[in-house]
Order: structure tokens, then C-alpha cells, then sequence
């Protein structure tokens, strides 16, 4: 993987760049579709590439492995072939299983034992095992074991989880670099900073995490329940110290806000489910707001879903035609939504670059901002 950053914001720490990988180049910064499964869910692969214009999208490295499981992905060929995805994938490494999962997992001294959530099977990951699972998996991205801390957290908890993800990564790096790529393409691992809402934490584990000299960085343990201002100020202080060669990948965030304000605080990176799981219940985002599409008023609506057509399904449906949709529990009616929230995600990010290029992020972020909350 090679990151070129090839424009910088002067009053803002927001930048642009191209990440460029075995599957093709990356434009950041970049909002990538959540897929755990191996599918973005409600949503086709050509409609990602070709309407969407997704760059690139995430795959599981806990449900991948549980289903369909490492000898068919194998057998396929990695998970490019096995989804029909030929542009880059990235994969968790399951450390958010181990936050989100803690009533059927337990801690041991070299990693984690799982209870399977589909038949309560029990398995081990540790750093060793989750590198071999993300060498069979192909993601072009794979990310470093790590323990993504609960909120709000206690101050000795979250120091020794941070050590202990520090420890992970050393073993995560050494098992990754004596081991080889499956499918005839490189891959690239990304550390994690931890630390929960402890900025003297969340110092060390940037300067530990940076000293590695990986090709990029993660934030994680962010988005968890925390005050936006607290994930904002942990944001810029890690991302005043991690490599600015690099690229900054702020996991699992967020609001079209949220993403504006990391985008300022110079993050290139983001994930979230928010687009697709607040499209199948009925959420929408516009550049004006969010629209419940179940509320009466849009029963007469006969305008598109919005005026700037982030997507095909913006020109030809209907707000009356949506509402009745979901009023009527038609399984059409989430995946015209889905579709609509991730092709905004994806204009909002590729809006972003171009302010930045062309230099006028910051008083376009602003303007957003203020409109983007409002609730239409």
C-alpha cells in the first residue's frame, strides 16, 4: 500500500490524498460501507461501485470466520472472488467482538475465548490466530488485535487493556511479517490506539502505535457513548501525534457531522453502519437534514427523496412512494433507503476533498454543519 497526501487544508487540519492498494486507489478522505458479513447489507455489488461509488468496503473477521467460515473463503480464493467485490476490503480484526460480545467472552493470558453467537461454540483468538484468519480472509487492509474499551471506563481498566493491546500488536506485527500473503497480492496491517477517554493514555498508546512505522494508524474505542466533544478532542490529540505520512482511520464513526468534524481534525478514514441501519428503519440523511420517512407529512410528498440526487434511486422514487413502502413492510423500502444514506455518505466525503482542494473546506464544513442536525 502506498498513501500520497496530496492537498492540505490551511486553516483546518483537514487533508486529501490517494491511497493506493492491490484493488485499486483510494480518494480520501473516504466514508467505507460496513459490510460484516461479507455484504453490505440491502445493497448489490454493482450498485456500490457503479451508483454508490463506494472505493472501498469493510468485511468481519469474527462473523467471516464464523460464516461461511475460513475453508470456503479459501476455497473461493479469498473474499474478493467469494463477494464479487473486486475493488479493496478492509477487515476488524474482532476487537470490537470483544467489546461487543463481553457476555459470551472471557480473557486469557495470550487472548480471548469466544462463544460463538450462532450455535455457542467456543473459540480462541489471540494476535497470531487473528493475523492467519485476515491472511485467509484477503482483505488488502487487516487490523491489529485489539480490545476496544467500554464507557465510560475506569482509569486502571483502561490502562491495562491499552497495555494489553500494545502487547497484541507487537505479536500481530512479528506473525504478519513472518508470514505470506495467500493470493498473490500484499497486504497491509494497521495498529490501533487505544487509551478510552484518558488523554495521557491515549498519548502513549499514539506514540507506541506510531513507533511500529506501520503504512497507517487506527483510532479506536471511540463512538462508544461518549460526549462528540470528547471524541473530538481525543481525535485531534492523537492525530497531532500519529505519522502525518500516513493515513488516520477514525473506526466505527459516525454522524455526517461527526465525519465533517474528524475530516477537519485531519482524519482520512471512516467506517459506520449508521447509513444502512438507519435506512432500514426508515432514517434518512440529505445535505438539509434528516427526514423520518414514516411521518405523515411525507404522505403526499410526490418530490424525489432529495433535490440533489445523490444516487439513482434519488431521480426515480418518491417520497410518498418510500413512506408507503415502509408503511407497508416492503423489503424495497429498506434497500431504496440504504442505497439513498450511503450514496450521501459517499457525496458528502467526495464534497469534502473538493473544499479541500480547492480551499474552501472550512467555511463549507460550517455551512454543512449547521444543517446536517436539522431534523426535517
Amino acid at each position: 500500500m502506498k498513501f500520497t497526501l496530496t492537498n492540505q487544508d490551511t486553516q483546518t487540519s483537514a487533508r486529501a490524498g490517494l491511497i493506493e492498494t492491490a484493488h485499486g486507489n483510494i480518494e480520501t478522505p473516504i466514508f467505507m460501507p460496513v459490510g460484516t458479513a461479507g455484504t453490505v447489507k440491502a445493497i448489490h455489488q454493482k450498485d456500490l461501485e457503479q451508483d454508490i461509488k463506494a472505493q472501498i468496503i469493510l468485511g468481519n473477521t469474527y462473523h467471516l470466520y464464523l460464516r461461511p467460515g475460513l475453508d470456503v473463503l479459501q476455497e473461493a480464493g479469498g473474499l474478493h472472488k467469494f463477494n464479487a467485490w473486486h475493488k479493496p476490503i478492509l477487515t476488524d480484526s474482532g476487537g470490537y467482538q470483544v467489546y461487543s460480545l463481553k457476555t459470551i467472552r472471557k480473557f486469557k493470558n495470550d487472548g480471548v475465548v469466544f462463544q460463538s453467537h450462532i450455535d455457542g461454540s467456543k473459540h480462541t483468538f489471540t494476535a497470531e490466530i487473528v493475523m492467519d484468519i485476515q491472511r485467509k480472509i484477503g482483505a488488502d487492509i487487516i487490523m491489529a488485535f485489539d480490545e476496544c474499551t467500554h464507557y465510560p471506563c475506569e482509569y486502571k481498566y483502561a490502562a491495562d487493556s491499552m497495555k494489553m493491546t500494545h502487547d497484541w500488536l507487537a505479536r500481530c506485527c512479528k506473525r504478519f511479517d513472518e508470514t505470506e500473503a495467500l493470493y498473490g497480492y500484499e497486504q497491509t496491517l494497521f495498529p490501533i490506539v487505544q487509551g478510552s477517554t484518558f488523554k495521557d493514555l491515549r498519548r502513549i498508546s499514539a506514540e507506541t502505535i506510531a513507533s511500529h512505522g506501520r503504512d497507517g494508524n487506527a483510532i479506536g474505542g471511540l463512538s462508544v457513548g461518549e460526549p462528540a466533544e470528547q471524541m473530538y478532542e481525543i481525535t485531534e490529540l492523537v492525530c497531532s501525534i500519529l505519522p502525518k505520512d500516513k493515513p488516520r482511520y477514525l473506526m466505527g464513526v459516525g454522524t455526517p457531522t461527526n465525519i465533517l468534524e474528524g475530516i477537519a481534525l485531519g482524519v482520512d478514514m471512516f467506517d459506520c453502519v449508521m447509513p444502512t441501519r438507519n435506512g432500514r428503519n426508515g432514517w434518512l440523511f440529505t445535505k438539509n437534514g434528516r427526514i423520518n420517512i414514516h411521518n405523515e407529512k411525507w404522505k403526499h410528498d410526490f418530490s424525489p427523496i432529495d433535490e440533489e440526487a445523490y444516487s439513482y434511486v434519488d431521480v426515480h422514487y418518491s417520497k410518498a412512494y418510500l413512506r408507503h413502502l415502509f408503511i407497508s413492510n416492503e423489503m424495497l423500502g429498506a434497500m431504496i433507503a440504504s442505497q439513498h444514506n450511503l450514496a450521501f455518505y459517499l457525496w458528502l466525503v467526495k464534497e469534502a476533498r473538493k473544499h479541500i482542494v480547492d480551499g474552501s473546506f472550512a467555511s463549507w464544513k460550517k455551512e454543512m454543519v449547521g444543517r446536517l442536525d436539522n431534523r426535517l
